[in-house]
């Protein structure tokens, strides 16, 4: 193992700062939508340079997540992000009264998630707070 990955572990230096998630060109109006008016998300001004690219940012928090156009778009069905929040049974009545499916989920022991897809058919994991593979003790997961 280098000496930048021990260490990287020993520090845990390595942190996400922020998610891009993808969608069709000319649908920030729709992104808006779920993620200010569902998720409860603040949008933030993109950069001058970056802003002629088309999509947003939101922010709630510490949970950045930047939505970028992809000409060539096609959702994400396997590949997604999780999102830990305080209130899950809350967000899926907000998620269902918006008109969205919420898929349950109970393969993983002792973890409360559920999958919904966005407004383009990308997949996004929410889970309760405290439950997060990142938030568990660290000998859930073994090393190979």
């Amino acid at each position: 193992m280098s000496q930048l990955v021990e260490t990287a572990r020993e520090n845990a230096a390595l942190i996400i700062d922020h998610i891009q998630v993808a969608i069709p060109e000319g649908e920030e109006a729709r992104a808006r939508e779920f993620f200010v008016d569902v998720l409860g998300m603040m949008e933030e001004k993109k950069p001058a340079k970056l802003a002629l690219r088309g999509g947003c940012w939101f922010r709630l928090g510490a949970c950045v997540v930047h939505v970028g156009i992809d000409p060539e778009f096609r959702p994400q069905k396997k590949g997604h992000p999780t999102f830990a929040v305080t209130d899950l049974d809350g967000l899926a009545e907000r998620f269902e009264s918006a008109g969205f499916d919420v898929r349950w989920d109970s393969e993983l022991e002792g973890v409360s998630r559920f999958y919904v897809a966005d407004p383009f058919g990308n997949r996004l994991e929410f889970l309760a707070d405290g439950h997060g593979l990142s938030q568990r003790s660290q000998h859930m997961g073994e090393a190979v």
